[in-house]
């Protein structure tokens, strides 16, 4: 049966080396990667309902797992906004799809953006999860850049189980994330 590289990597050497650094007594108390969420808002959805449909297709071709179109949560005049009005997409990935997610955004879309220095490491909330925005989507391979209408940015959060921002970003240093020093 297949398991992703990275949950192997993460069961056989990463649980270790974070319980040796953090004096764990048992490797349940390590923190591990509980989801990633990806979510895109969509700018001018309010007058062109085709955007969010088409930005729900770029997610669900980045993840590899079906998008749903985010609603909102309530009426704006100001923005012509109606209450369960289409505005964005998002998509929540767990387990194999979360690993194999997150080694093809390590190995294969970072190196693509461009005058990369390594991701900023202010992202963190103080409960142990991390986002991160990308302004663009044409830095992953699957997306056919003669296909994309216009450029669009997403924000992406992976949601650990670590207690501080410390656990947390040795954990995602660990799983591969290339932080600012």
């Amino acid at each position: 049966m297949y398991k992703p590289r990275l949950k192997t990597r993460y069961n056989e050497e990463i649980i270790k080396n974070l319980q040796a650094k953090f004096a764990y007594k048992s490797p349940m108390q390590v923190p591990k990667l509980l989801k990633i969420c990806i979510n895109q808002g969509v700018n001018g959805a309010v007058n062109d309902k085709k955007l969010v449909n088409t930005a729900v297709e770029e997610i669900t071709t980045i993840s590899g797992q079906k998008a749903v179109a985010t609603l909102s949560k309530k009426a704006i005049s100001n923005f012509k906004l109606r209450e369960n009005q289409p505005i964005g997409a998002k998509v929540t990935l767990r387990n194999d799809n979360m690993y194999e997610f997150l080694d093809r955004f390590v190995a294969v879309a970072l190196p693509r953006v461009r005058d990369f220095k390594g991701i900023n490491n202010k992202g963190f909330d103080g409960r142990g999860n991390y986002t991160l925005g990308i302004k663009e989507q044409i830095i992953f391979p699957e997306m056919d850049i003669d296909k994309i209408p216009r450029i669009t940015g997403m924000d992406i959060t992976f949601v650990t189980s670590a207690t501080t921002d410390a656990e947390a970003m040795e954990l995602l240093t660990e799983l591969g994330l290339p932080f600012k020093k």
